[in-house]
């Protein structure tokens, strides 16, 4: 078997957010029959069920993992000892920004800033928030082809080393000072799921995959539709 002759793997509890969407199940519809649109702005989840002194620093993409991963946890019974598997094209791009700025501009960087400005910030954070043990690995996709780091992740339950995983991808809003090499879909997103080898109550099943797409917002399509 390859990873394109692939047998079943199955995908259920869904949650996503972005900007001007939120958790409006309503607003989703939208945005599938092409009535919405994603915003491209700085909005994120208000995080009220974490601690104040743990989100306040957090970044957009960041607080955005931490909304998706606890709508998952909420609405499903998965084990806290479940691996995750946290994808994104361009991680905490916005903290390197300001990183790297103050490096040419000041020849200095904060300690703290630095800390949260590493690509795996997103998904430690929210194993921090809910006390997750699974362990987690990153992924980037290569050429910003979100199909072939899907194809990674799920290697592991195609393999039959992981019965199930939870995966998660997040992008924030590309700054407006990185001019013509902003990305096209240039859009803030997150969503998590749980992909498993057992077929579970309300799940998609996915055998194929050119389902998957190209992009995230792609693959997020084909989960709500």
């Amino acid at each position: 078997m390859t990873l394109d002759t692939m047998k079943e793997i199955h995908i259920s509890g869904i949650t996503n957010w972005a900007p001007g969407l939120a958790d409006d199940e309503a607003a989703w519809q939208g945005w599938l029959n092409g009535d919405v649109q994603i915003e491209q702005i700085k909005e994120s989840p208000k995080l009220e069920y974490t601690d104040p002194l743990f989100r306040r620093r957090l970044s957009q993409i960041t607080k955005m993992t931490v909304h998706v991963v606890h709508g998952l946890l909420e609405k499903t019974n998965i084990s806290k000892e479940t691996k995750l598997v946290f994808i994104s094209l361009r991680g905490e791009i916005e903290r390197e920004f300001t990183i790297n700025k103050g490096i040419i501009e000041d020849g200095m960087i904060l300690p703290a800033g630095f800390s949260l400005s590493v690509f795996n910030t997103p998904v430690s954070s929210a194993t921090l928030a809910f006390g997750l043990k699974g362990g987690y690995s990153v992924l980037y996709p290569s050429k910003n082809n979100f199909s072939e780091a899907f194809k990674a992740a799920v290697a592991p339950i195609l393999a039959g080393t992981e019965k199930e995983i939870i995966l998660i991808y997040a992008d924030e809003l590309v700054p407006e000072l990185y001019g013509d090499k902003r990305p096209e879909e240039n859009i803030p997103l997150a969503f998590a799921c749980v992909v498993s080898a057992e077929k579970k109550d309300s799940c998609i099943t996915l055998d194929d995959f050119s389902d998957v797409g190209k992009s995230p917002s792609e693959f997020l399509r084909f989960l709500l539709k």
